[in-house]
């Protein structure tokens, strides 16, 4: 990541991670489509090279989701005691929903978020 020269106003790397904005300028777009990463920012040219979010959105979205899900189900089925297939009809298409609606969002966030603290691979904090 090139040294930024340019001044730009403080940008709250959460409320841009989650509309999926720069995290520079907070106005251009991250993604180009719905999860893949533009090579730069549109509107202040921010090379994008640096933005890996890895494995830890997928944590995140498996674990909320994962909560939400077994934990509604579970409650339905104790109180309500439906037939299987309401448990299908019901809960399948909203992990699904839930999944990739979250893991849009926790991308960019862990993105502006790496901006945000200098973060790289293999480094460590030593001051």
């Amino acid at each position: 990541m090139n040294e930024d020269s340019a001044h730009f106003p403080p940008v709250d790397p959460v409320k841009a991670g989650l509309r999926g904005c720069c995290p520079r300028c907070g106005e251009g777009k991250l993604f180009d489509g719905f999860l893949k990463v533009k090579p730069a920012c549109a509107n202040c040219d921010l090379d994008l090279a640096f933005a890996d979010s890895g494995d830890g959105p997928v944590v995140f979205v498996i674990l909320i989701v994962g909560f939400i899900v077994v934990g509604a189900a579970l409650w339905m089925e104790v109180n309500i005691n439906p037939p299987l297939w309401v448990h299908f009809l019901l809960w399948i298409p909203l992990a699904c929903g839930l999944s990739l609606v979250l893991m849009r969002m926790l991308k960019g966030v862990l993105i502006n978020l790496q901006y945000r603290n200098n973060a790289r691979q293999g480094e460590i904090d030593r001051g």
